[in-house]
C-alpha cells in the first residue's frame, strides 16, 4: 500500500468512483486486489471523517430522504444455510438525504431498514441542517416517530405514499419491478408545500449510486462480502459525487453549489485527505510537510 504513488492511488480512486469492480481494476491496474482493498478502506474512513465535520450548517429550502436496498456476503434467504457467514450478513440499507435544490447529499448511514436506524439517520440530518426545511419522505413508517424526535414541530413535513400494481400479463418478467399507479401525499407537520411534495431527486440519487458503486449492480457476484467494505464504499462514493463530479444542470459540484467549497475538487484532493490520515500528528519537535488542505 504505501509503495502507491498519489498518482496510482488517485488512478484507482477514480476507477472505482466511475463504477469499477475491484477485480475490474485489478485487471486495468495491475495493482495487487489487496492493495486496492486496503486503499478503499483508507479512502472510505477518510471521506466519512471529512463529511462528517464538514457538511453542516447546510441551509437547505427543500430535503428529500429515501433507502435503497443491497446485501453483504449473501442475500437474506439465503443467510441461514450460507457457510460461514457473519452475524450482518443478509440485507443492508443505505439511507440518503439529498437537497433538492443543491443536488448536495446531506447525509447517509449504512445499516439496517428499522425504527432504531431510522432515529439515528434523522437525528445526524437535523443536526447537519440551519434553519426550518421542508421534508419529504416516501410511507416508510419509521419516519414518522424519526422525524418528530429529531425535528419536532419546526419542521414542514409530508410523505409521497405511493400504490403499486402488477404489470400486465404481456410484460411480465422474472424481475419486472411493480407498476407505480398513484402516490398519495399527506401533510404531517406544519405546512408543506403540495407542489414541492416529492421524492424525485433522491430516487434519481438511488440510480446514481448503482451507476457509480459496482456493489449496488443487480444481479451480479459484485456485492460487498463485509458491511464495512459496503461502507467504506459509500462514504467515498458520497465524497466523489458531492465534491468532485460536475452536475450537469448545475455546471457545478453540490458542494459547490451549496457553499461548502469554493472550488471543484479533484481526485487527488481525496487521495490528500488519505494521505494526511496516514501520517497522523507529528511529533514533537519533529520537521513534516504540510498536505495542501482541498478547501
Amino acid at each position: 500500500m504505501n509503495k502507491l504513488s498519489s498518482a496510482d492511488r488517485a488512478r484507482v480512486l477514480h476507477l472505482l468512483c466511475e463504477g469499477m469492480s475491484i477485480r475490474a481494476v485489478v485487471r486495468t491496474t495491475d495493482i495487487s486486489k489487496n492493495t486496492i482493498a486496503k486503499l478503499l478502506v483508507d479512502a472510505g474512513k477518510a471521506c466519512a471523517a471529512y463529511h462528517d465535520e464538514h457538511v453542516r450548517g447546510v441551509q437547505a429550502k427543500r430535503v428529500q430522504v429515501d433507502e435503497i436496498w443491497a446485501f453483504t456476503h449473501c442475500k437474506q434467504k439465503n443467510v441461514a444455510t450460507a457457510k460461514a457467514s457473519p452475524d450482518d450478513a443478509g440485507d443492508v440499507w443505505t439511507w440518503t438525504a439529498i437537497d433538492a435544490d443543491t443536488k448536495l447529499v446531506l447525509a447517509y448511514l449504512v445499516g439496517g431498514r428499522d425504527a432504531e436506524y431510522a432515529n439515528a439517520f434523522m437525528l445526524d440530518v437535523a443536526d447537519r441542517l440551519k434553519g426550518r426545511v421542508q421534508l419529504t419522505s416516501d410511507g416508510h413508517k419509521p419516519y414518522l416517530e424519526a422525524v418528530e424526535g429529531a425535528f419536532g414541530a419546526d419542521i414542514d413535513f409530508a410523505v409521497l405514499q405511493k400504490t403499486y400494481g402488477t404489470a400486465p400479463e404481456a410484460k411480465q418478467g422474472r424481475y419486472s419491478p411493480p407498476i407505480c399507479t398513484g402516490a398519495i401525499k399527506r401533510q404531517i407537520e406544519g405546512q408543506p408545500d403540495p407542489e414541492h411534495v416529492s421524492t424525485s431527486y433522491v430516487e434519481r440519487q438511488n440510480l446514481t449510486m448503482r451507476m457509480h458503486m459496482r456493489r449496488f449492480t443487480r444481479l451480479t457476484n459484485a456485492f460487498s462480502k463485509k458491511v464495512e467494505n459496503h461502507a467504506y464504499a459509500v462514504a467515498l462514493h458520497f465524497m466523489y459525487y458531492n465534491f468532485v463530479r460536475v452536475h450537469a444542470k448545475l455546471r457545478v459540484s453540490p458542494a459547490m453549489a451549496a457553499g461548502i467549497t469554493d472550488r471543484l475538487w479533484e481526485i487527488s484532493d481525496i487521495v490528500a485527505l488519505v494521505e494526511a490520515r496516514d501520517a497522523g500528528p507529528a511529533k514533537r519537535g519533529s520537521y513534516k510537510k504540510s498536505v495542501r488542505h482541498p478547501v
